[in-house]
């Protein structure tokens, strides 16, 4: 930066104020031709061992695509894509290339771009010591620019990313045509950069991970483009596995078998293992919840009084809460009323995505948590982070509002999955048999009640692939923080650094 806050330098390019698609009837306007809207600027990240010098390219991407039909011509657009593009500006140019991605539905990319990936990254701080209006940015000596060059994108109605004028937002609103979108972005950011000799890696975080595994699957199908790794940073890759009874058919017990070790992590977290650690009690709760739980469950009204009441006193001393609530429940805990439970005593609700932060609760008798207090405490910080950031420091202008959460997105449809759970591990497993030098990064936080680590763990054992593939290029990594465990400050480090060595093929 020059003076601090402005780019060293930058190019613009704008939208067409006029080229119109069509001949306009006299007294009307021109309808305006969809172009690309980016800045590039340049700047420079000081790391402990030297200058890291990068351009970003900010802004909306249009994509065409050619009409159905027989009669061929011009691609025409249907989508203004939101990215921004990090590329080191002396490394070459067949440096490995991460494509990155959030999930919700309904999230932008904001979390991995400003909390792990990027060269800056939001001054937050972690529960019990939050960051306090101003909201900062900081240099993020962990970012992934250090091995790759990186794009972080914005699916479809979150960010700036929006319909081209006169398309329809929602035709991108599921999983199918969710995964159709950011291949075809893909593909045309290769093009355009003429990156297509460069290692192809994805990143997803949360719905990210099922995206990432469905479009990695998209593109070694549909293009024949190879992924060189995929890194899944929280997943979820079969929604059996977390969805709770309530909205998928009675007798499924697998989410209750698979949040309990999550629900005793969180318990620590909160002093309800005191003189234990935390490696103590998981083991614990995962040799429970892979051994009798499921046999106690699928016993239904076949276990008698007594040995009922003692299960539920074996799970409540794990997970920290009364026998009696969990004996009532029919020892089947669902995640929003234990994170309502967990606490009760002290008048306080503990965090989806992140079990360790904790919120006074505005009714002692709920029977759910009623927000969450993990995502309302990290999330001020991040939206003052990115606004600012775009605008200032990397001179990107719009009038639309940067959507950090967008409920436009929903319903979110999985037409495609009609009668069969909504799952992409098939996907994931197709790419390992198709490419034999794709790898996994696999990153777990104990504390996640969002996408609890044990039905990760479980999903990935039973890919349909050898072995010694699942034994040798699938890596998993645990972090003592939750969800988003880069607010967790030594889960940040060890996150980068390991994300690092992936990119490097260690």
């Amino acid at each position: 930066m020059s003076d601090g806050s402005s780019p060293l330098n930058s190019t613009s390019t704008t939208a067409a104020a006029g080229d119109a698609t069509g001949a306009a009837g006299a007294g009307e306007e021109a309808a305006p031709k969809p172009e690309d809207h980016l800045e590039t600027t340049a700047h420079v990240l000081e790391l402990p061992d030297g200058s890291l010098t990068y351009t970003a390219t900010t802004g909306t991407y249009v994509l065409r695509e050619e009409p159905e039909g027989e009669t061929y011509a011009r691609g025409a657009a249907y989508a203004e894509l939101f990215a921004v593009s990090y590329v080191a500006t002396d490394r070459g140019d067949q440096r490995p290339v991460v494509f990155a991605f959030n999930g919700g539905p309904g999230a932008s990319t904001v979390w991995l771009h400003l909390g792990l990936l990027g060269p800056r990254r939001v001054d937050s701080g972690d529960t019990g010591a939050l960051t306090p209006p101003p909201f900062g940015l900081l240099d993020n000596h962990e970012t992934i620019l250090k091995d790759a060059d990186l794009v972080v994108v914005d699916a479809m109605s979150t960010g700036f990313s929006r319909p081209a004028p006169g398309a329809k937002p929602d035709r991108h609103h599921g999983l199918v045509a969710d995964r159709d979108l950011m291949a075809s972005f893909i593909m045309d950011w290769l093009t355009r950069n003429e990156r297509w000799l460069s290692p192809l890696y994805l990143a997803g975080e949360s719905y990210g991970t099922t995206r990432a595994s469905a479009v990695a699957a998209r593109l070694v199908d549909r293009y024949n483009v190879a992924p060189a790794g995929i890194a899944l940073i929280s997943p979820v890759l079969d929604f059996s596995t977390i969805v709770f009874a309530e909205d998928y058919p009675a007798g499924n017990d697998a989410p209750y078998v698979h949040y309990l070790p999550t629900y005793a992590a969180i318990a620590h977290a909160h002093g309800k293992h005191p003189g234990r650690s935390l490696l103590e009690v998981v083991d614990e709760a995962e040799a429970f919840a892979e051994a009798e739980y499921p046999q106690l469950l699928a016993q239904g009204h076949r276990l008698d009084a007594e040995d009922k009441r003692a299960a539920a006193e074996q799970i409540a001393a794990l997970i920290g809460v009364g026998p009696d609530w969990v004996e009532r429940a029919d020892l089947r805990v669902e995640h929003m009323a234990y994170l309502a439970e967990v606490l009760r005593v002290e008048g306080r609700i503990a965090g989806r995505i992140d079990g360790r932060f904790s919120a006074p609760t505005g009714n002692l008798n709920a029977a759910s948590m009623e927000t969450d207090p993990s995502t309302d405490q990290l999330g001020p910080a991040y939206t003052a982070a990115i606004n600012q950031y775009l605008k200032k420091e990397l001179g990107f202008t719009t009038d639309v509002v940067y959507e950090i959460f967008s409920p436009a997105v929903h319903p979110w449809s999985y037409k495609e999955f009609e009668n069969r759970s909504v799952e992409v591990a098939s996907d994931l497993a197709r790419v390992l048999r198709k490419v034999p030098s794709t790898r996994v990064f696999v990153g777990h936080g104990y504390h996640d009640a969002a996408t609890p680590f044990h039905a990760s763990e479980h999903v990935l054992a039973h890919l349909p692939i050898p072995t010694d593939d699942y034994r040798e290029r699938i890596r998993i990594e645990y972090y003592e923080a939750g969800h988003m465990m880069y607010a967790h400050e030594p889960s940040r480090i060890a996150l980068g650094e390991h994300l690092g060595e992936f990119v490097r093929g260690e």
